[in-house]
């Protein structure tokens, strides 16, 4: 069975050839510049804030989600889950 494949441009030599330099290259780059990626690390989690935000509240009202009708009998739900509380205090 002779498969006429063309040769792939990216043989997997030159493929971990190119990994290897690549990790070489991001390793001294970090280290010679950690000062700097350091002296980043406080505004990165600062901004982790809003995209957290954006991203783990796609379920709630107000973006296309719940109507107030629903927000309404949920806070309802949460009024009488309280008064059942008090209650068997």
């Amino acid at each position: 069975m002779n498969d006429n494949h063309p040769p792939s441009a990216w043989s997997t030599y030159s493929r971990t050839v190119f990994i290897a330099f690549a990790a070489i290259a991001l390793a001294l780059i970090a280290y010679e510049h950690r000062v700097h990626v350091l002296g980043i690390l406080p505004w990165l989690l600062i901004l982790a804030c809003p995209l957290m935000h954006l991203f783990m509240h796609h379920g709630h009202g107000g973006h296309g989600g719940h109507s107030g009708h629903d927000h309404a009998n949920h806070r309802a739900g949460m009024v009488q889950q309280k008064t059942k509380e008090t209650d068997d205090v």
